[in-house]
């Protein structure tokens, strides 16, 4: 069964944006972009949220026909086009680009998802991660950490109170990379249920 994969950028302090949404102190060079395509060619869907979906269809469907537009970028440009998505709104009636959308997060819709035929899912966005959070359907956790402290701003999970019973997640570090502009990739799964465990 693939899995769904949360592919999120963190201030050190834990924030996903800046104050008034901003992202400007996002680093992302080519050699983070380009590490950011090879993770991403692999992936059988992106599932998004309205908001990250616009965001993303407002600006990269015609990246590359900039010229000042960076091999990198370029090269996810045709990998955000190409990728299967699935939209998940209620207020879109439909969705451009390779685009489905889905009305609600229903535990018993997203495991027929997942147990179709292809590579892993990425999520983005961090209302519709809450949402799959609350749900326990995150499997794995890549964290790209960049050398910021914000201060203020929205944090990427939320407080313990809005997922009872799913709080603490439990993970364990697969992975690491350090790039040379000072972000650090954080890769984390879910450990595999004990014999005897709850869901084992």
């Amino acid at each position: 069964m693939r899995k769904i994969v949360l592919m999120m950028s963190v201030s050190v302090d834990g924030f996903f944006e800046g104050p008034d949404h901003g992202l400007e102190w996002h680093l992302v060079d080519d050699e983070v972009h380009r590490y950011f395509n090879e993770e991403l060619r692999s992936m059988g869907a992106f599932l998004e949220g309205r908001v990250t979906h616009e965001l993303m269809a407002g600006f990269w469907p015609t990246a590359d026909a900039d010229p000042s537009c960076t091999a990198p970028m370029a090269e996810f440009a045709g990998i955000w086009r190409d990728m299967p998505k699935y939209v998940f709104s209620r207020t879109l009636d439909r969705a451009d680009w390779n685009a489905t959308v889905v009305r609600d997060v229903v535990v018993e819709d997203v495991l027929a998802l997942k147990a179709r035929p292809g590579g892993d899912m990425a999520l983005g966005g961090a209302d519709l991660a809450a949402s799959f959070m609350r749900h326990d359907l995150i499997d794995e956790y890549r964290l790209y950490v960049h050398p910021v402290v914000l201060g203020e701003g929205r944090p990427l999970f939320p407080p313990a109170e809005d997922t009872p019973g799913v709080m603490p997640v439990h993970l364990r570090l697969t992975g690491t990379r350090t790039f040379g502009n000072g972000v650090v990739m954080l890769r984390y799964t879910r450990p595999d249920p004990s014999p005897g465990a709850p869901g084992a």
